[in-house]
């Protein structure tokens, strides 16, 4: 199986199967938004795109952060603690972050789209080569975060994709090397920004995005384009907890 990285530099070099990894936060709360009836998501780059798009459909639900704050006009934050308690049954939610939802609009040569965060790796990665397999298409795997780090640690989007191509190779260790760059991230001090108090990112965040393999979902994009707005649908694809060639957990 053939397995490459891309980023926001790289991403229209992404074909194939593309797979759009935001762990802190947009795609755990994409994840929860799903596992709490949300039946669509889409996914846009601008504030002004999420509310064009609210004309459009009225009844939509707005989610989404500017440098983690919750934008004016919006009815949720980037926040998978606040969307895990959120009423979103039947809800189409438009969501915009900084890093996760540009990423899954700026993945343009994708032939099939996906997005996850550790809650939902095990079924991405089942999804992701059931796909690959099917088509003989190769994987992109994209890491959105954009943390800046002097020593060049890697980050939680990092960690993620290494988890997911461990799992699509079966490695027998993918599960304790995932562990081990958790710990390390506790201890590189990653989610004390979160311990703060500061308004819309809540502590509770952070166990929610780190509840590995929480959902046994897939989260399947498609690209539209209306009125030049360019955006990502994201559907819930449920049964994609086994990888092929390998047996149900």
């Amino acid at each position: 199986m053939e397995i490459h990285r891309i980023n926001h530099d790289t991403a229209t070099e992404g074909h194939g199967v593309v797979v759009v990894i935001d762990v802190i936060r947009a795609f755990s709360v994409a994840a929860y938004a799903f596992a709490g009836g949300a039946r669509e998501l889409w996914l846009v780059r601008q504030v002004e795109e999420a509310l064009a798009l609210r004309e459009r459909e009225p009844l939509a639900l707005l989610a989404g952060e500017v440098n983690g704050r919750q934008i004016p006009g919006f009815d949720f934050s980037n926040s998978p603690a606040e969307m895990a308690r959120a009423q979103v049954q039947g809800h189409l939610i438009i969501q915009r972050t900084g890093a996760g939802t540009r990423g899954a609009v700026s993945a343009v040569n994708a032939a099939q789209l996906l997005v996850g965060s550790l809650v939902n790796a095990r079924a991405t990665a089942a999804y992701a080569g059931r796909l690959a397999e099917e088509t003989g298409k190769v994987i992109f795997l994209y890491p959105t975060a954009t943390i800046p780090d002097e020593d060049g640690f890697p980050n939680e989007d990092d960690f993620c994709a290494d988890y997911i191509a461990a799992l699509l190779l079966q490695s027998p260790d993918a599960d304790t090397v995932l562990s081990g760059q958790i710990e390390l991230l506790r201890r590189a001090g990653r989610f004390e920004f979160f311990m703060r108090g500061y308004p819309d990112c809540p502590a509770e965040d952070v166990p929610a995005v780190l509840d590995i393999n929480r959902f046994a979902f897939a989260m399947v994009g498609t690209r539209h384009l209306w009125n030049g707005i360019d955006y990502v649908s994201i559907r819930r694809v449920d049964g994609t907890q086994t990888i092929p060639g390998r047996p149900e957990p």
